[in-house]
């Protein structure tokens, strides 16, 4: 790794010092501070990232003069000059990024930021923001910065998991969970990365319903489906992450018929992947039981939210989280574009996907 870069630039939020790369003990020492801290905002997910994908560290350390610190992780792609670059937090489906920081960061510290980032020379700047910087945050995007909306459904665990079942859960959820209980299913933990075949394999299998279930040619979902989550990056997370990234295994009479891989730091547990065989996982509502003990799970392990991801409104997925006590929380992605390429991508798979008629799952 090539030695920190330092610059000393000058905004209306007053003198700011610019590090990049991000120091690695800073950066985890403000990922302490910060309890809005996900596990996707810390140096170990940015390993991740780059460990598996074209990526290298281009995370930015900003130190203004009142005290305030802040990190906004960043990638780039390497080898691609500057004019065809992209720096993202994060990219793909790598999850949201933003910044972590101390209290005093405040909105003219925010603008002094994405002033920064709408000045870097790439072809794209582009960072996701979690639900509790949407508003201040929001308030601070420069013009220039186009906005992709996102949500995301999030349990609030406060009270510890007694109150979430009596009061959170709904009742047809609570019936799932002890459906469940009473059926032949056996739930395995895994936090070793043992379970990653079985789970890859069930996630391929997934992608045989989702195919159908959204009119879309199998080779196609195939490829589309393994290329944003191959096995090697399920494979990379379990490893670096050890004890922080579990594996929940249900087999029904011996066989897998449903997993998730749910991945922890600080006070956020975030539900990552799931996968099933629905024939075997539906009619004993295996993936109720799942989401009930890896809650209790993070209720034990001292979690405040447990962050079950985005999902269309009103589609079936979004309707069982609503269902688990998630509420759809507003975390929107923004970027910067020097030529239109989002739009340009936006409009040929619109057009492909009239000529499939996929449908939206």
């Amino acid at each position: 790794m090539n030695a920190p870069a330092v610059q000393l630039t000058h905004t209306p939020a007053g003198p700011v010092r610019v590090t990049t790369p991000v120091p690695r003990d800073t950066w985890w020492a403000l990922a302490g501070e910060d309890p809005a801290t996900n596990v996707t905002q810390t140096p170990a997910w940015l390993d991740c990232v780059c460990a598996t994908g074209p990526f290298q560290d281009a995370g930015r350390l900003y130190e203004f003069e009142s005290g305030g610190r802040l990190v906004f992780p960043l990638v780039s792609r390497r080898r691609r000059p500057w004019f065809v670059a992209t720096e993202e937090s994060w990219p793909g489906e790598w999850g949201i990024g933003g910044p972590v920081c101390s209290g005093s960061v405040g909105p003219r510290e925010a603008r002094a930021i994405f002033e920064d980032l709408a000045r870097l020379p790439a072809l794209r700047v582009g960072v996701r923001l979690r639900p509790e910087d949407s508003q201040m945050w929001t308030r601070a995007v420069p013009a220039g910065f186009r906005e992709d909306l996102h949500t995301v459904h999030v349990l609030d665990l406060e009270g510890g998991f007694g109150t979430v079942w009596e009061r959170r859960f709904s009742q047809s959820a609570r019936r799932g969970v002890r459906r469940a209980e009473r059926s032949d299913v056996d739930v395995e933990v895994d936090r070793a990365g043992r379970l990653v075949p079985e789970f890859y394999q069930l996630f391929e299998q997934s992608i045989v319903r989702w195919a159908a279930r959204q009119h879309e040619p199998l080779a196609l979902a195939r490829w589309r489906r393994k290329r944003a989550f191959p096995r090697e990056r399920l494979e990379t997370v379990a490893e670096r992450l050890g004890p922080s990234c579990t594996i929940w295994m249900a087999r029904c009479a011996g066989e897998p018929a449903a997993a998730i891989v749910v991945v922890r730091h600080g006070l956020h547990a975030k539900y990552w992947h799931g996968a099933m065989n629905r024939d075997l996982a539906h009619p004993v509502r295996a993936n109720n039981l799942l989401h009930r003990l890896a809650i209790e799970d993070a209720c034990a392990a001292g979690c405040r939210w447990y962050d079950l991801g985005g999902s269309r409104q009103g589609a079936s997925l979004a309707v069982f989280k609503e269902a688990l006590g998630a509420e759809p929380l507003r975390s929107p992605r923004y970027y910067r574009e020097r030529l239109p390429v989002s739009v340009v991508d936006r409009s040929v798979r619109t057009a492909l996907k009239r000529v499939i008629r996929f449908q939206e799952g």
